[in-house]
């Protein structure tokens, strides 16, 4: 936990322990576990403590050898490999729209991808068959932007929101190619507003529960709501936060916690079993100093990252938890500071939360402009031992977990990079961005060249890495 005098690495991958520039905390070694090879296949260097990288030939001798007794590879052998081949080759133009990208997820087999632009369109890409354009869906009844996206698990239906009460759903497994909203396809209303809620408000954030029978969503009117699709009905809306829920997830396969992250600069852990007598949070997580932008599970149930507008991505552990007594967001004390348009104080970036209970702090990228993303990169290739998120400088930023160094910084965008995502078994990662390009990185390429920068588009201006139509 950061104990407010400074970081112990670089400002370039700041991450905050105590006394050491390692994390020391039971997630270093559940990770070092799922992606360290088996003892026979490494070494240790004399005169130092930690053991050295396996080489790939090293391992691969140590398999045909039966070093390890097992006569193959375990999954920790097979990830020490594979997460040594970060995907920064490239990158591969995968479309180019006119419009700002703002989601972008690979499906949990990483067969399809799913993009998702202001210009009220939604792409789905055929990943096993170069990439071809599978469901080209133009959104009904659109607000501002497409806000979220989700799939549901066995890939037949996609729910798209907006800054609107209600969310739609789409047939995603139809043969349909066009899905023109009500014309080719009938795009499913849900609506989440209560029978007596006259008020407007929209959705940031929608998923799918791992099961595909519910939906958790984060609204600008502070709740979080929970619609049965069975039942075709909103089923649980409370008051969660003091400002907008910009982010919610499942912590894990039960769907009996929910994460919830917002512009009050809390994330709240929420026990559903516990909803209809309390209603309220099984505990507070503090430590951000402005409004969080996006929060990733581990899938674990346990441990959660979080980026805030305070310009960190932050680690925790739902263990360390506060109860629910009244707290109140600490901020800049400058109320005329904004991310949308302005940068973050130099003077702000050595501030620290005074009870921060974050286990790590992670720093070189910059949440400005967006509601930027952030993930744990997948657990079958790297062990979740990398941390990685886009950025409003126009990168995408991968970061080791444990020890906090940036170890990769990914550049080609010309605007902000609001969402990426890591394929869930390949070194293959492909980042979105403002100025309309999905592009994929990848380990070791494809022996095509590399996507050129890209042209600036004619009526635009380029603005401290922006570009303003």
């Amino acid at each position: 936990m950061d104990d407010g005098s400074g970081s112990n690495e670089s400002s370039e991958s700041g991450i905050f322990g105590e006394g050491t520039s390692y994390l020391v905390h039971e997630i270093s070694q559940i990770t070092k576990l799922r992606s360290s090879p088996n003892e026979n296949l490494s070494h240790v260097v004399p005169g130092r403590i930690r053991r050295l990288p396996a080489s790939t030939v090293r391992m691969l001798v140590g398999r045909e050898g039966n070093y390890s007794g097992r006569g193959k590879f375990s999954a920790a052998d097979g990830c020490h490999m594979l997460s040594r081949y970060l995907p920064t080759k490239g990158p591969w133009i995968v479309d180019r729209m006119g419009s700002r990208a703002y989601v972008s997820q690979f499906s949990d087999d990483g067969s399809l991808f799913i993009a998702g632009f202001q210009g009220s369109h939604i792409r789905i890409y055929d990943v096993d068959k170069d990439w071809k354009i599978k469901k080209d869906i133009s959104a009904r009844n659109l607000r501002w932007t497409i806000t979220d996206t989700s799939l549901s698990p066995d890939r037949q239906y996609l729910v798209y929101a907006s800054m609107s009460p209600i969310i739609h759903i789409v047939n995603a497994g139809s043969a349909t190619t066009e899905s023109v909203a009500n014309v080719t396809e009938i795009h499913y209303g849900l609506n989440f507003a209560s029978d007596n809620d006259g008020d407007e408000f929209g959705i940031f954030s929608i998923k799918f529960s791992t099961d595909g029978r519910e939906l958790v969503a984060g609204t600008s009117d502070s709740s979080i709501c929970v619609y049965d699709l069975g039942a075709d009905k909103l089923t649980l809306r409370i008051p969660a936060h003091l400002s907008d829920v910009n982010t919610v997830c499942f912590a894990d396969e039960s769907g009996h916690l929910i994460y919830s992250g917002s512009d009050d600069s809390f994330c709240k852990v929420w026990d559903r079993r516990c909803f209809v007598s309390k209603e309220q949070p099984a505990g507070i997580l503090m430590g951000h100093l402005e409004g969080i932008t996006f929060i990733n599970s581990r899938g674990d149930g346990r441990y959660l990252i979080s980026n805030g507008k305070d310009q960190t991505t932050k680690l925790w552990d739902i263990r360390k938890m506060s109860s629910n007594a009244a707290m109140n967001s600490l901020g800049l004390g400058d109320d005329e500071w904004d991310y949308r348009w302005m940068d973050y104080p130099r003077y702000a970036r050595n501030l620290r939360h005074p009870q921060d209970q974050s286990l790590a702090t992670y720093q070189g990228h910059s949440v400005l402009r967006t509601l930027v993303r952030c993930y744990f990169s997948p657990s079958y290739s790297t062990g979740q031992k990398y941390i990685y998120t886009g950025s409003s400088d126009a990168s995408v930023y991968i970061y080791d977990l444990v020890s906090g160094e940036q170890v990769a910084k990914l550049d080609h965008h010309e605007a902000p990079v609001r969402d990426c995502s890591w394929h869930p078994f390949y070194p293959m990662l492909v980042s979105s961005a403002w100025d309309g390009d999905i592009v994929r990185w990848e380990f070791p390429g494809n022996g095509e060249p590399p996507a050129p920068p890209p042209n600036r588009r004619s009526g635009g201006v380029r603005i401290r890495g922006l570009y303003y139509m």
